[in-house]
């Protein structure tokens, strides 16, 4: 597998090259769907710290810690996402760019 036309040839298929923009396109939106909203959430701490100190109805918890918990489990199904389309569709392209190359 170390043989450079064997490589040559992977990078060379178009499949291969559509492969990586499809996972690069993919990583770059749920990268901006986890960071987009983590930094503003910091940025509102930082600058309108009252806004997230608001309690909610007459109980302890303020308005920051439900905002914090949708941003983690929202981390977290996002990974999920990814890891899900990374193990299905990307897999099975670069089993079919391995295959083709071979040849």
């Amino acid at each position: 597998m170390s043989d450079p036309s064997y490589h040559s040839r992977i990078r060379q298929n178009p499949k291969f090259a559509d492969m990586v923009s499809r996972r690069t396109r993919f990583a770059l939106i749920l990268s901006l769907l986890v960071l987009v909203p983590y930094y503003s959430f910091m940025m509102v701490i930082a600058f309108q710290p009252d806004l997230l100190r608001q309690t909610l109805g007459e109980g302890v918890a303020t308005v920051g810690w439900p905002i914090g918990v949708v941003l983690v489990v929202g981390s977290w199904l996002l990974t999920g996402v990814y890891v899900r389309r990374a193990n299905g569709e990307f897999d099975r392209m670069n089993q079919e760019v391995l295959k083709e190359s071979w040849k």
